[in-house]
């Protein structure tokens, strides 16, 4: 019975060695892992070899499940194909090749994270054997843009804990995304008491992964220009990938630990009359930070930054303190400055005012200002500079140089810093008169002419207006001019005249003659009214129609008279002359019958005459 056993067990041991030595026959080559991104296509091969060919194959794809059973999906051989139903995969796969070119091809659609599993392909032959490879289904999830929120935007340094800056978060990605702080361009670790990164993650109900990040530490000093973001790398096939948050910053409260102070404007030295305006910073950042002006001088004090102090004069020159107090800790710290106000008195001006001199005598005066730096000075004359220094020297005085002098002292140093005074020059002597030309004139009569006489002398001279016989002209219009005296005459024109200009004061006199020939205007022809001057053509029109008319009726009476050659023959007209010698002719009246006779010379004769006249031309 042992024998028997032992033969038994010898058989069947060949025959399993003899097995195995058939499958190992058939030779899979697979890829450990596919990586795919979730929702796109998988594409797992097989490729086999055997040592028979690989006619007649049988191919079956499964997959491994999480308790590590394997599930069929799909089975092929020389007569069917089959895809098993009722698998997460049954929808979703296809196969590729019938095994004759040693390559088969499973395709999974739409890949989702579940389908993250190891796939089988076990290939058998008819009759050398099987064999089988394995790839794992790796899936990516590519995840949110990340987001970072900026829990305190405000922090003072004086906060004893560290404080929450900010947190990152990214969600749903597939593996498990990344998240690192950065400050600047540096990454941020955890570093106890002063830093530490708080991660956290959430698997979604669909599998993804969340991440959040939060970021806490002690704020200093050094922080206030930082931007703080976020950095989350994440897996992709083939390698990773990274993406970032925008920046974010904090404001940052510190005392000062120095102030400064400086004038403002204006800028170089300052003069009276000036605006002033004093700055003070400190060189901290703290709402409880108060900053004021103090003057040295009597502790005069203003709470804040920015001191305007208008209209300066030299009693605000000085010092000035400026202070910057911290009212949380009660710590402060100052700087002085120092303001100097220049300033320039009114000119003084020696002799003062009024100064009266003799012609060509000379005159020296003086002009001066007290300034805190140095001044120059020039005099000036009718707009025109006529001496520079602080003396000025007239040289034999004449009514040319008598006038005000204007003298002015300016600071080089400081634009606009000026005064100035003035002199008034007045020359004593007797009256010139100006502009003696335009005396001779002629002017019509019955017009008014208008005669000015300019005088200049000091004291200031009195003018009168005389004609040839001593007679007063009206009253004339008087301008007291600087150097003297312009006075006006308004004169009516009746016949020629001679008008004198008398100029007087103290010292002399001076005459100006003005003389006037009155002309004889042309006769004025009278004007016609024009319809006066339109009856008069029709009254002459009509007259020597009527003159025309007695013309015709004389030639008419001696033609049928005969009178007239050319009707009995030549007649001699020739009679003696009556003692008148008068030749009449006949005229008839409408209104009677009564023929007159009018001489030659027009005389109306008697009737008798008539008739005898009458008989006289008949014969």
């Amino acid at each position: 019975m042992a024998v028997r056993d032992a033969a038994s067990l010898l058989v069947g041991l060949f025959v399993i060695f003899h097995t195995w030595g058939a499958w190992a026959d058939v030779d899979v080559n697979m890829e450990d892992r596919v990586e795919v991104i979730m929702g796109e296509t998988a594409q797992i091969t097989c490729m086999f070899t055997s040592s028979e060919g690989i006619g007649g194959m049988m191919i079956q794809w499964s997959y491994v499940t999480r308790s590590g059973e394997k599930q069929r999906i799909f089975y092929q051989d020389s007569t069917m194909k089959v895809v098993e139903r009722g698998t997460p995969f049954t929808e979703r796969i296809s196969v590729n090749g019938t095994g004759a070119t040693g390559e088969v091809v499973l395709t999974i659609s739409d890949v989702q994270l579940a389908d993250e599993v190891e796939f089988v392909c076990y290939i058998r032959g008819l009759t050398d054997g099987s064999g089988e490879g394995r790839t794992k289904l790796k899936v990516f999830k590519t995840p949110d843009l990340p987001t970072i929120e900026h829990l305190q935007k405000e922090i003072s340094v004086n906060e004893k804990d560290m404080v929450k800056i900010g947190t990152c978060e990214v969600k749903n990605g597939f593996p498990k995304p990344n998240i690192t702080w950065y400050s600047n361009t540096t990454p941020l670790r955890s570093v106890p008491n002063v830093m530490k990164v708080v991660p956290r993650s959430t698997i979604e109900s669909s599998g993804l992964f969340s991440v959040t990040s939060e970021l806490n530490m002690k704020v200093v000093k050094e922080h206030k220009d930082d931007e703080f973001y976020c950095e989350v790398t994440y897996f992709v096939p083939g390698g990773t990938r990274m993406t970032e948050t925008y920046r974010i910053n904090i404001t940052v409260f510190y005392p000062s630990t120095a102030v400064n102070a400086w004038v403002e404007s204006p800028k170089g030295k300052i003069k009276e009359g000036d605006s002033i305006e004093l700055h003070c910073v400190g060189n901290g950042n703290s709402p409880s930070s108060v900053i004021s002006f103090k003057r040295l001088e009597d502790d005069k004090t203003w709470e804040q930054k920015v001191l305007l102090l208008p209209n300066v004069s030299r009693l605000d020159s000085g010092g000035y303190e400026c202070t910057s107090l911290d009212t949380d800790t009660f710590e402060s710290v100052s700087d002085n400055i120092s303001i100097f106000v220049n300033y320039l008195d009114p000119a003084v001006v020696m002799p003062q005012e009024n100064v009266i001199v003799a012609q060509g005598a000379d005159l020296k005066a003086t002009c001066n200002a007290l300034s805190s730096l140095q001044t120059q000075t020039v005099w000036i004359k009718d707009g025109q500079e006529v001496s520079k220094g602080h003396t000025l020297m007239v040289e034999k005085a004449t009514f040319d140089k008598a006038g005000t002098y204007m003298c002015v002292v300016t600071v080089p140093e400081i634009e606009g810093m000026e005064t100035s005074g003035t002199l008034l020059l007045n020359v004593r002597g007797p009256p010139e008169i100006l502009n003696r030309d335009n005396t001779e004139r002629e002017e019509s009569y019955e017009t008014m002419v208008d005669l000015s006489c300019h005088v200049r002398g000091y004291p200031t001279p009195k003018v009168i207006w005389t004609t040839s016989d001593g007679k007063v002209l009206g009253t004339a219009s008087e301008i007291v001019t600087e150097d003297g005296v312009k006075s006006e005459v308004s004169i009516k024109v009746t016949s020629d005249i001679t008008a004198f200009c008398n100029a007087s004061n103290e010292a002399g006199t001076d005459v100006l003659i003005f003389n006037i020939k009155a002309i004889k205007p042309a006769s004025a022809i009278p004007k016609k009214n024009p319809k006066e001057g339109s009856g008069a053509i029709i009254a002459a029109i009509i007259i020597c129609i009527l003159l025309l008319a007695i013309l015709g009726s004389v030639l008419f009476f001696l033609y049928k008279k005969g009178k007239i050659c050319g009707r009995s023959g030549k007649q001699d007209l020739t009679k003696d002359k009556s003692s008148k010698d008068n030749i009449v002719v006949e005229m008839k009246s409408d209104n009677t019958e009564e023929a007159v006779l009018l001489g030659v010379n027009g005389e109306k004769q008697p009737a008798g005459d008539q008739s005898s006249e009458y008989l006289d031309v008949q014969k």
